[in-house]
């Protein structure tokens, strides 16, 4: 069970937090404003919330759950989703409350939260500013999953990735944009996406599939070099 506390400096002016590239999952939420940068590197996918069925976006990090990210974060120039960067964190009312059992916390490793003047020390501030800007996307993503489920072009993903070892990865619960179905829309639809930015944020989702080839071959490399 979370152990959820409101951040005090009272109560954690000794407490620190340890680097998110060391809790890297493969498969993180993103917003609308992180689009561009993630689909530099990485597919941006869409898939269902398990317990209430709605569809939200996320970049894929690695093929297969439990497997660490094929491409650093400066291999992915500098790209760390606002989520990895608040991991354990979260927004309580007007506060910020912290899972105190999430192992990014810790009394001796990484960055203390606070200063010796109690004051938010610089990844304190870090986490505020990507907790505000991943809250405030929420709205515009939601809006554009709305619209594609509206028009009907979300679809399944059908890809299976066979490696030099034998193994074969089908991908499952991921969805992305029907192209074919994009290019049947009315005109006032379009001119509506259009005008609004999403037409040019359902392209950056359809064009990011192409990182699924390396990422694949990123993944052979590294089987390649277990013994």
């Amino acid at each position: 069970m979370p152990n959820y506390q409101l951040l005090n400096v009272q109560e954690h002016q000794k407490l620190r937090v340890r680097p998110p590239t060391q809790f890297e999952p493969h498969f993180v939420q993103i917003v609308v404003g992180e689009f561009s940068v993630a689909a530099a590197s990485s597919p941006i996918m869409f898939t269902k919330d398990p317990a209430t069925g709605s569809f939200f976006a996320g970049a894929v990090l690695s093929l297969k759950p439990g497997e660490p990210p094929l491409k650093d974060a400066t291999e992915r120039g500098g790209f760390t989703p606002f989520a990895q960067q608040f991991n354990g964190f979260f927004i309580s009312d007007q506060n910020i409350a912290i899972d105190r059992d999430n192992p990014r916390f810790s009394e001796t490793e990484g960055e203390l939260l606070f200063t010796d003047s109690q004051q938010p020390g610089d990844y304190l501030r870090q986490v505020q500013s990507s907790l505000g800007k991943f809250h405030a996307g929420l709205q515009a993503t939601t809006a554009l999953i709305q619209l594609l489920t509206e028009l009907k072009l979300i679809e399944p993903v059908d890809m299976t990735l066979s490696f030099d070892n034998g193994e074969r990865l089908e991908l499952q619960g991921l969805y992305t944009v029907s192209l074919d179905s994009l290019r049947e829309i009315d005109d006032a639809a379009a001119l509506r996406m259009f005008r609004s930015g999403q037409l040019e944020l359902t392209y950056t989702v359809a064009n990011s599939l192409k990182h699924f080839g390396v990422l694949a071959h990123l993944r052979n490399a590294n089987l390649s070099k277990k013994p």
